[in-house]
């Protein structure tokens, strides 16, 4: 009796959690799931090849302001964000010391220019008593050589002069263009040495003009022959939502460099009509439309399928399907242009079907078949099947 009774115990438990399973097998079951199509029609559509990059944004002309002469700051009329226009002063050197030596140059080109009037009158006068034969030709040769050596006197007093003030201007630097203030590490009182030194001078402020900006992106080799300058970029700005506005292609680098272990050529994107609430350093979204074709004949990307490098799809029929090679043009992520091959309302199949719903035929058979049924070469561009497709579009995200 008690056999039977562990019996009939171990036949109810296993009963009970083969229930509890079932319906967890069920639970885990959406209600209403979409079942995912396996054909397609063949329809006109548009099909746009996007290709897809980030950069930072900065400003096209950005300057790091130097002196070229050594000194010590004694005016900074601007700070970080000002806005300035060109000529408008950025800062100035103490002068002191150099307008007190042009000060002593001044004096000594009065005292050059008495001395020159000086041996003029006795070089005039040696020049009359020579002609008359009443002074020596050693004496009229010394009082020419005073006369020329004093004019050489004057004119280096004078060149000596115009340094002095051409080292006055440099100490007054003035905006080269209308623009912003972006960094100004020194203050008023701070000795700064100039540009011609050995470290290239000390960095007072940097500038830069934010009403033409552009955006430094790293585009994969793969698409950029695809792109050419002034060609039309939609850009999109992470932090400022919603924002979207145009660019062109400004330049692309004639030498690939490797970044994110990925081999690509810099490229500038010139931005039009600038939001005021874009700032350098901003991260760019870039759409750059590669390749179009309006009003084509078009299958999902997973309809085509490659074989030895011929392209076909599965064209459903009265019996089955029917393998078909067809030609491919342009192509974005999910649907590829017909050329040939297909015509509008067929309908194909976006999974390899049994052998039982085909006549087993390959691709070539089935070409050499058809009337003239040579395969038609591979277009430029083209995307080779499906997977050579995924491959580009990941190339173009990347």
């Amino acid at each position: 009796m008690k056999k039977w009774l562990i019996v009939l115990v171990a036949v109810s438990a296993g009963a009970a959690g083969y229930y509890v399973w079932g319906n967890g097998q069920k639970a885990k079951r959406p209600v209403n799931a979409p079942v995912r199509p396996s054909t397609a029609a063949v329809e006109s559509r548009n099909i746009r090849f996007v290709l897809t990059a980030a950069g930072d944004i900065g400003p096209a002309d950005q300057v790091s302001v130097r002196p070229e002469i050594n000194g010590k700051v004694s005016i900074l009329t601007v700070d970080i964000g000002d806005s300035v226009k060109k000529g408008d002063l950025l800062f100035a050197l103490d002068d002191r010391d150099l307008q007190s030596q042009r000060s002593s140059q001044l004096t000594e080109i009065e005292g050059s220019k008495l001395a020159l009037e000086k041996t003029r009158r006795n070089y005039e006068r040696s020049q009359r008593l020579f002609a008359d034969h009443l002074i020596a030709q050693e004496v009229y040769d010394d009082a020419k050589t005073d006369f020329e050596l004093a004019q050489n006197t004057l004119e280096k007093a004078q060149k000596d002069l115009s340094v002095l003030e051409a080292q006055l201007e440099k100490t007054r630097i003035m905006a080269p263009f209308d623009c912003t203030v972006l960094t100004r590490p020194v203050s008023v009182g701070q000795a700064v040495s100039g540009a011609g030194g050995n470290n290239g001078g000390t960095e007072v402020m940097t500038i830069a003009n934010l009403r033409d900006m552009i955006v430094a992106a790293h585009v994969n080799q793969a698409d950029v022959t695809r792109m050419k300058v002034g060609q039309t970029v939609d850009i999109e700005v992470e932090a400022v939502p919603g924002l979207k506005f145009p660019g062109t292609v400004y330049r692309i680098a004639p030498q690939a460099t490797i970044k994110n272990n990925l081999k690509g050529f810099d490229s500038q994107i010139l931005l039009k009509d600038i939001d005021p609430r874009v700032r350098p350093g901003m991260t760019a979204n870039l759409n750059i439309p590669l390749m179009a074709a309006d009003n084509v004949l078009a299958v999902p990307l997973a309809a085509v399928f490659t074989e030895q490098g011929d392209r076909y799809v599965y064209v459903k029929g009265d019996e089955g399907f029917e393998v078909r090679p067809v030609q491919v043009g342009v192509a974005d992520f999910q649907y590829a242009e017909i050329l040939s091959g297909l015509t509008a309302g067929e309908v194909v199949s976006l999974v390899r079907p049994t052998d039982d719903e085909t006549d087993g035929k390959s691709v070539k058979e089935r070409a050499k078949e058809k009337k003239g049924g040579t395969n038609t070469p591979q277009t430029s561009g083209a995307p080779a099947g499906t997977n050579r497709v995924a491959e580009t579009g990941k190339r173009a995200a990347s």
